[in-house]
């Protein structure tokens, strides 16, 4: 075929799908191709979607439907949650290394760091993200996160109006209930963490974008490399769920009347 892209970069866009794990608009916009060909490339060598790998190994799995909603405007509802992720020893973890050096690593017994926990509130509608790392997930960390949250969220222009968390019992304290105020905060159900999806995708894409997308030597230096990453998603990165836009463009633009 006369406009087939050459076997190079068509090779290139394969490589990303399977190294990386990225989609479409993903790959387009780092090749400057349109989202387009790349998808009919990826179909043309028949490469599973994303939602179908596992997200350890990259092997295609049967995953159940998610529940797929969006709120109308920003601030209708933010995701907000905490993931736990395990600290990096002094000279490199496991995960990059190999086992043996990671262990020797962990002070040669295999024992870790511990673990930093990410708070994280995310919009529904535009996915613009605020997120800090954390010691703990105490209440009181956890409020003092909100009130950074809130802030966050008001300088961009954004007025909260429903909060979603889970059960835990930081979100459950009347003092978190006191500091929410007149916004309305709902609960996911047990067992159904795909109620808070855009925080769970917020989770897969920081994994595979920033915490184990480098070797690094230090816990502390991941973390330090955290803010730049997290600018990134805002402002830069495109995101496939709201058309290839960025987040803190789709803020200004909830219609979606310009790209």
């Amino acid at each position: 075929m006369p406009t087939r892209l050459p076997s190079r970069l068509e090779r290139r866009i394969i490589a990303l799908r399977f190294t990386r794990r990225w989609g479409p608009h993903r790959i387009a916009f780092h090749l400057h191709l349109a989202r387009s060909t790349v998808g009919r490339v990826l179909a043309r060598f028949q490469m599973p979607l994303l939602q179908h790998l596992d997200q350890a190994t990259g092997l295609p799995v049967r995953r159940p439907r998610p529940i797929r909603y969006e709120k109308a405007r920003p601030g209708e509802l933010v995701h907000v949650d905490i993931k736990k992720l395990g600290r990096i020893p002094d000279g490199g973890g496991h995960r990059m290394l190999g086992r043996q050096a990671g262990k020797k690593n962990n002070d040669g017994h295999g024992r870790g760091r511990g673990y930093a926990f990410l708070h994280h509130a995310v919009d529904d509608h535009s996915r613009l993200a605020y997120s800090e790392i954390h010691t703990d997930e105490r209440k009181e960390t956890v409020i003092a996160f909100w009130q950074r949250a809130r802030a966050f969220f008001a300088d961009a222009g954004i007025t909260v109006e429903q909060v979603m968390t889970d059960n835990g019992s930081a979100y459950r304290s009347r003092q978190f209930a006191a500091e929410l105020g007149t916004i309305r905060h709902s609960f996911t159900r047990p067992y159904r963490p795909q109620m808070n999806g855009k925080v769970e995708r917020f989770n897969r894409t920081l994994a595979a974008e920033w915490a184990y997308a480098d070797t690094y030597r230090s816990d502390e230096a991941r973390a330090a490399e955290y803010p730049r990453w997290l600018h990134h998603y805002n402002h830069h990165r495109p995101h496939t769920g709201i058309g290839g836009q960025t987040p803190s463009a789709r803020v200004h633009n909830p219609t979606g009347n310009y790209t």
